[in-house]
């Protein structure tokens, strides 16, 4: 209906107390300001000052008006000044792969709460494929993927190696290759996991397939359906530090096509990057790779 240059020259004249004096502050010519006003008056339809000679009252129209002029024009400098502030505050919308929130995130995310007070975070679990999506839709802010990530739409800086490991029950022999697991069955999550397409990518190689994939919703009743023999399963070796039941697994190494993956930041180039760049040393600084 109007313009916030419409509510900003309203306020010039009612802290003015007029045309003149406002005309003035803004430095522009008294003429311009009167035609701004009927117009504005026009737009809304009613009138926002009292005309008494040469002296201008507010109406009550204007003095409700003038509230929502305050607020409207401060929410626009408070957002104008938070895209160009280089000092982290608002909402961070973080989103990350389950083992990455499980084992990596949890002491990061504590200190960045110390370090920036001002930062209200929040953090969402998904696989990297819609990960990457929530972000170039605006859902996330950023989130933490494993490789790989292509979209030219983003950035993306690399925070820490994983070593991938194969786990399977604690009697379980020796595992150098894919036909080394007679039952053949993988748990995993769906197939939107990085590590699940690494393990099946593994069998591949081997020129033989997974008799049965079982999609199982968390690293923890993974782990509780391998112990008990249901299959084997690929996950980050930090994973294992979670388990309370380590002694009822068995962990074999993976050759090293296989066995490394990067896990990465990644944000929109268009987005605002006071919160993120501050992450990404609050993680740097927690795996003892970023120095103040």
């Amino acid at each position: 209906m109007f313009e916030l240059s419409d509510l900003h020259t309203f306020r010039a004249v009612v802290q003015a107390g007029g045309i003149n004096k406002a005309a003035q502050t803004l430095h522009r010519a008294q003429s311009s300001i009167t035609v701004r006003i009927q117009q504005l008056e026009d737009k809304l339809g009613v009138p926002l000052f009292i005309r008494e000679g040469r002296s201008l009252q507010v109406s009550p129209a204007g003095k409700v008006l003038m509230d929502y002029a305050e607020r409207l024009l401060d929410l626009a400098q408070e957002a104008s000044e938070a895209t160009r502030n280089d000092r982290p505050t608002g909402m961070l919308r973080l989103g990350a792969m389950e083992s990455t929130a499980a084992v990596r995130l949890p002491q990061p995310l504590g200190l960045y709460h110390e370090m920036y007070p001002d930062v209200t975070l929040e953090l969402y679990c998904d696989d990297p494929r819609e990960l990457i999506q929530r972000v170039l839709q605006g859902e996330l802010d950023t989130a933490l993927i494993a490789d790989p990530m292509s979209d030219k739409r983003l950035n993306s800086m690399a925070i820490y190696e994983e070593e991938l490991v194969i786990v399977a029950e604690a009697k379980h022999p020796p595992i150098a290759s894919p036909r080394d697991v007679p039952s053949r069955a993988l748990l995993a999550f769906h197939s939107g996991c990085p590590h699940r397409q690494r393990l099946e990518d593994w069998f591949a190689r081997a020129r033989t397939k997974p008799q049965r994939i079982v999609e199982v919703g968390s690293y923890h009743v993974i782990l509780g359906c391998v112990a008990v023999g249901m299959g084997i399963a690929l996950m980050p070796r930090s994973v294992l530090g979670t388990y309370a039941e380590r002694s009822r697994l068995s962990v074999h190494p993976l050759p090293s096509k296989f066995n490394r993956a990067i896990t990465r930041l990644i944000w929109r180039k268009d987005g605002p990057e006071a919160n993120i760049l501050a992450l990404s040393r609050v993680l740097f600084k927690a795996h003892g790779r970023f120095q103040d």
